[in-house]
């Protein structure tokens, strides 16, 4: 105990009555797409990020062994100190081509590449104009890059989600010295949607702006080979391997220029030991798999469509879902955390998601489907949704 347990116990109790308190608990992933619980029960996997179906992917597992037997469990130290070995290299310029970029730089997380990212673009803009950079995001980025924006000190205007006019009259009125950088994702984690590529790459280009897109849940999923939607239109992109690809960490895909500025000016990659090799090991192979899993990309879309079109028949809200991401928009806490209980003793997972990371009001189930799924898991989802909704309705828990 401390002297001020009280004060968190206080906080603690507080999250609790909004519904919003949120607590770790034991789930043991198997290699067919289920996960067990400690009591023996088994889950059918409906909320995590592993779109393909990749991280217990014995290519996977045996190439982050090879890999740790080649070069260490562990990276020693920051890159710039000891921990930059010949496979990473090689792995940076892998990454790089897939996203059609010159040059990459590898990161420990996608949080850490987007918090290290803003600050050192802001020091640039310093450095080159004189002036703080105008941050111009769209209002739905994850809360990476707006912990990026309060590190440089910026304070970021945001533009509506996906509002390209929006977008356009903050670039108009952006009349100050120093370097213009939008902020967006390709594909939002809560609401399943697409930005318009084309037409942020084209309000980039006509007003000087330096376009920055966060490819999480786009990379090895979606565009062709599993390239993202990007498409030659952002200036960088932030990718992970924590989601399709199945692995931890995450890049930055840009221009020779910009990546070195990174390894410079970058707090989280100057300043973190460099991530493990076993995980490098293993996004390598998932590199090669990605050619090669068009079949599953599709088959994914398929099963989306598929649980959207149930959902849109049972009177349910998807959003503006087009993706692998399908939210089941409830309204309350209550609503979603009862529902998700429901579905749990049903035999699926599929997580509350409350605010703060969504707005009051807009609680949801976020669906998430996956490669070794089956269409008929996906109708017994949908069925065990609309029976819970249809129960919580009779006894006015909705």
């Amino acid at each position: 105990m401390t002297r001020f347990d009280h004060l968190f116990q206080h906080g603690l109790e507080e999250l609790a009555e909004q519904g919003r308190l949120r607590t770790p608990r034991s789930l043991q992933p198997r290699a067919d797409g289920l996960l067990e619980k400690e009591d023996g029960t088994v889950l059918v996997d409906f909320s995590s990020n592993d779109y393909l179906g990749l991280r217990a992917h014995p290519l996977l597992r045996e190439r982050a062994l090879a890999w740790a037997e080649r070069y260490g469990a562990g990276s020693g130290a920051s890159r710039l100190v000891t921990g930059t070995a010949p496979g990473m290299v090689a792995l940076e310029a892998r990454l790089a081509a897939l996203k059609g970029m010159e040059a990459a730089c590898i990161f420990s997380s996608g949080w850490q590449a987007n918090a290290t990212l803003v600050p050192a673009l802001a020091q640039l803009s310093l450095a080159a104009t004189g002036a703080a950079p105008t941050l111009i995001v769209d209002k739905f980025i994850h809360a990476s890059l707006y912990h990026g924006c309060a590190a440089a000190g910026v304070r970021p205007l945001r533009f509506r989600h996906n509002d390209m006019e929006h977008l356009e009259s903050l670039l108009q009125k952006a009349d100050a010295p120093g370097l213009k950088i939008i902020l967006t994702e390709s594909v939002f984690s809560m609401d399943g949607d697409r930005a318009d590529m084309a037409a942020l790459g084209t309000l980039a280009r006509q007003y000087g702006a330096f376009l920055c897109v966060d490819e999480a849940h786009a990379t090895g999923i979606l565009g062709a080979d599993g390239k993202g939607l990007a498409d030659g239109q952002a200036d960088l992109i932030i990718g992970t391997f924590s989601k399709a690809l199945g692995g931890m960490g995450a890049f930055v895909a840009s221009s020779s220029a910009v990546c070195r500025w990174l390894v410079n000016k970058g707090s989280g990659y100057i300043y973190s030991t460099a991530p493990s090799p076993l995980v490098l090991g293993a996004v390598d192979a998932a590199l090669d798999l990605l050619p090669q899993m068009d079949a599953t990309r599709q088959h994914v879309a398929a099963l989306a469509e598929r649980f959207r079109q149930h959902m849109h028949h049972a009177g349910l809200e998807t959003g503006p879902s087009s993706t692998q991401i399908v939210p089941v928009v409830v309204g309350s806490e209550r609503t979603a955390l009862t529902l998700s209980r429901m579905v749990e003793d049903a035999g699926f997972l599929a997580i509350a998601i409350r605010p703060p990371t969504v707005p009051p009001g807009g609680c949801r189930l976020r669906v998430v489907l996956h490669g070794n799924h089956t269409e008929a898991q996906v109708d017994q989802l949908a069925q065990v949704l609309r029976d819970a909704v249809a129960k919580c309705a009779v006894e006015g828990a909705l």
